[in-house]
């Protein structure tokens, strides 16, 4: 994607955000399937779809750089496609601002339809349309959506039709529609009748999690989202911010305003304080996108957290946030939205209010950007509730800047104590730049992890860090310098204590790269690549010593074999709570005896990219007419963890016997040692005394 594109893109985001919008409407798209018989074996696959007022679909003739055209596509086994697809309908043509050009969509209703036939007309053919489409309103696009819909079509004369009871028919008959089968059963695999361990058939009859055998075990507490961990990173990231250049000469500017600037004091304090509300709002505001998002497609974040470009595109931004915070450049957003909302300012009263924050949100946006950038990202991949997360660290964020501005205006004399603007505001983005650089790595360590590319070594990971730490140290001391640095800095006793911590973290790293027996570094643990991908050890060499299976139901064969129970690891590369219990649970010398010798280890790794045999790939029906791909192995074990035991969370343990029953009640999460060897002990104990 061209640097234009990105800057449009991220325009339009930042536009649609600041606005706020409602997350009401979920799927203001219906579709309906349908094959007509031409004659002359030659048939029309057609999908017709229904739009709610004020929504677009985009055309196929979309030109580049102004949206997602619609791509549609007929495939099956006994087809032969003759020409391209085509639309019907009242096409649009708009010029388009935001994008610079024209684009064309369909409102109301359109149609798309692609002409086959059948390569033996004799035999019945199964029907296959996929449509990838994106619907917009005047306000916001929805997040771009794949849909598969599945007819047969049965000719006449065909062996299929004659063993079924026939229509009765006429001489004008010919042209009668094909046949429709079924739609499998919603949360079913497809797939022909199979045994109880097919790997197509997801669901396993025997698994109830909600009944377990025994109730022992079920008093470990469940360790859920930190809402208020994300509140208070969100909190500190917002006074960090207030202390960039961009921010902190705004605050006695602002402050002054409303103390000064009305000769009504007590109202002049009512207002400040309706405005640090309005920043507060605002901020909070910028979540809501993400909700929405996340009602349409609700795996939409588990993609984005799981895939290897996006990662790559992450690390990408974040060496772009440290580039800006180092001086070489500013990232800011065009200067016609800040002229709009400054003029806006001028309707007075708490609108006037109102478009005040808004302005200072807009204007802000080179320093805060990076910061909000950051949030979003460590959300998004490391998460399985983002929005709510997303919604609690902004709103920390605001929380910092409305009780600064609304605390200063009720004591305006405690701007004199403030520091003046000087040099150390330009240390502050420059100590942010290093911090980008160092969580820049994090995305790339997991676009390795799931790639299996496996070239980010833990070691590697370590002395990149070493290197920033040491170059954060040295800058700190006033050895090296950037571009909008002093010529001769005043090094302050401040920045000679970050420094020597700074060189204090240093040294914690480099223990890192010494052999040892147990695991070092706790403080990283979820950040750092797992053990085994280093260069004292081979990632086939399992982690800790144990080779665990990344199949179930090879899982299954092992355990009837040594008569074990299985353990159920559903765990990600990308997953950095799995990281921690495998570093710091697992390895406790308590824990890994019983791993290594009572039960048959099965992780299964939800994020894992790697295609499916072909004999293995299967579709899950999601009802509403959406129908899931199965493809990946990661698709395989996340729709095996959703079918069977209601959970898309990682880690998540499951003890179950050979056979297929659970044993004791399943956990989720980071837990103390405690707590996870009371479940291991709960489960295996109970498969001793009863096998």
């Amino acid at each position: 994607m061209r640097f234009s594109s990105i800057y449009k893109i991220s325009f339009l985001l930042f536009f649609f955000i600041t606005l706020g919008f409602s997350a009401q409407i979920k799927n203001p798209v219906k579709f309906k399937f349908t094959v007509n018989d031409l004659g002359n074996n030659q048939y029309e696959a057609v999908l017709n779809a229904t739009m709610e007022s004020g929504w677009h679909i985009y055309s196929k003739d979309l030109p580049e750089d102004t949206g997602i055209p619609t791509e549609y596509k007929v495939s099956g086994k006994n087809i032969e496609l003759i020409g391209k697809f085509t639309e019907t309908g009242k096409k649009h043509e708009e010029f388009s601002e935001a994008f610079g050009g024209t684009i064309v969509f369909y409102s109301n209703s359109a149609g798309f339809k692609q002409k086959f036939k059948l390569k033996d007309p004799a035999k019945p053919a199964d029907v296959t349309s996929e449509i990838t489409y994106q619907t917009c309103d005047d306000r916001v696009c929805l997040a771009p959506n794949t849909l598969e819909f599945n007819q047969k079509v049965t000719p006449k004369g065909s062996t299929e039709e004659t063993a079924e009871e026939k229509p009765e028919t006429t001489k004008d008959s010919v042209k009668t529609p094909a046949t429709v089968t079924a739609t499998p059963e919603k949360g079913k695999a497809v797939a022909a009748e199979t045994s109880e361990l097919d790997p197509k058939q997801l669901k396993i009859a025997t698994i109830d999690f909600q009944k377990p055998l025994t109730d022992c075990g079920t008093a470990v507490e469940q360790v859920g989202e930190n809402y208020w961990t994300y509140l208070f990173l969100g909190f500190v990231g917002g006074l960090i911010a207030l202390l960039t250049p961009c921010v902190f000469p705004m605050i006695p500017l602002t402050v002054s305003f409303f103390t000064k600037g009305n000769k009504n004091k007590a109202k002049g304090k009512r207002d400040a304080l309706i405005y640090g509300f309005f920043i507060l709002l605002i901020f909070v505001l910028l979540s809501l996108p993400f909700h929405l998002i996340d009602g349409i497609a609700g795996n939409i974040f588990n993609e984005i957290s799981t895939s290897i470009w996006l990662n790559i595109a992450f690390f990408i931004i974040f060496i772009f946030f440290a580039g800006s915070f180092f001086g070489y450049y500013d990232i800011t957003l065009p200067s016609s939205i800040a002229n709009k909302s400054s003029k806006a300012e001028e309707a007075g009263g708490i609108i006037g209010i109102f478009f005040m924050a808004l302005t200072l949100v807009i204007v802000s946006f080179s320093c805060t950007g990076p910061i909000l950038g950051s949030l979003l990202g460590s959300a998004v991949t490391g998460s399985t509730n983002v929005p709510m997360l997303l919604t609690f660290a902004l709103a920390g964020f605001g929380l910092a800047w409305a009780i600064v501005f609304g605390l200063l205006a009720l004591f305006p004399q405690a701007l004199q104590s403030l520091p003046k603007s000087g040099g150390w505001m330009n240390t502050v983005k420059v100590v942010l730049g290093f911090v980008e650089l160092a969580l820049a790595l994090k995305f790339l360590s997991k676009a390795d992890l799931v790639s299996k590319t496996f070239l980010l070594k833990r070691e590697l990971f370590i002395a990149i860090w070493i290197i920033i730490a040491l170059g954060l140290a040295l800058y700190l001391f006033g050895i090296i310098r950037f571009p909008h640095d002093d010529k001769k800095p005043k090094i302050s006793i401040t920045r000679k204590i970050l420094g020597a911590l700074g060189i204090g973290f240093v040294i914690y790293l480099i223990q890192g790269l010494i052999p040892a027996e147990r695991p070092k570094l706790q403080l990283l643990s979820g950040i750092l690549p797992p053990l085994n991908v280093s260069y004292l050890h081979d990632e086939k060499d399992g982690i800790l010593g144990m080779h665990p299976e990344h199949d179930f139901f090879k899982a299954v064969e092992l355990a009837k074999k040594e008569n074990k129970p299985i353990l159920i690891d559903f765990t990600g590369y990308g997953c950095e709570n799995c990281r921690k219990m495998e570093e710091f649970v697992w390895s406790e010398p308590d824990i890994l005896p019983i791993l290594q010798n009572d039960v048959v280890l099965a992780s299964l790794y939800v994020d894992d990219k790697e295609e499916l045999p072909e004999d293995q790939k299967t579709k899950i029906d999601l009802g509403d007419g959406q129908i899931k791909k199965v493809k990946t192995i990661g698709d395989r074990w996340s729709l095996f963890q959703q079918v069977n035991f209601n959970n898309n969370s990682q880690p998540h343990y499951v003890l179950i016997t050979p056979d297929g029953k659970v044993i004791n009640t399943p956990v989720s999460g980071y837990m103390p040692k405690e707590d996870f060897k009371k479940f291991l002990e709960c489960g295996v104990n109970y498969y001793k005394t009863t096998k």
